[in-house]
């Protein structure tokens, strides 16, 4: 999530993928409780900027998603996310073994950081 201005993202939570595309109840709730006016989804790109099978699979959750939500959804891309995640938990003393659990918010934290620094210079925000 980022804060009310654009410019820092920071983790909240990580949601049940199977859950949330099952009913979507909670992340209506998250998106309601914290007024989320843009749901930003990670497009999992091949290295060479292409959309494999993975990605046209989270197109397809995603517009499942969008039927549940109120706000508008946007894609951008997220590859490397969690490599960069796991390093800067690394950095920071985190062993692999208790960055489970914690690495998707990380990730995720930094994959709208990156978006909302592209916004903010001008540049493309991933789509």
């Amino acid at each position: 999530m980022s804060d009310p201005s654009g410019s820092v993202a920071t983790p909240v939570t990580v949601l049940d993928a199977p859950k949330v595309l099952g009913d979507g109840r909670d992340l209506v709730r998250l998106v309601e409780d914290y007024e989320i006016e843009l749901v930003l989804i990670g497009l999992p790109l091949s290295m060479d900027g292409t959309e494999g099978p993975q990605a046209k699979r989270v197109r397809r959750a995603a517009a499942r998603l969008a039927g549940f939500l109120r706000p508008p959804v946007e894609f951008a891309d997220e590859r490397l996310s969690s490599t960069q995640a796991s390093k800067a938990m690394q950095a920071a003393g985190t062993s692999t073994r208790d960055q489970r659990g914690r690495l998707d918010m990380v990730a995720a934290s930094l994959f709208l950081q990156s978006y909302l620094d592209a916004r903010r210079d001008g540049g493309q925000n991933g789509e």
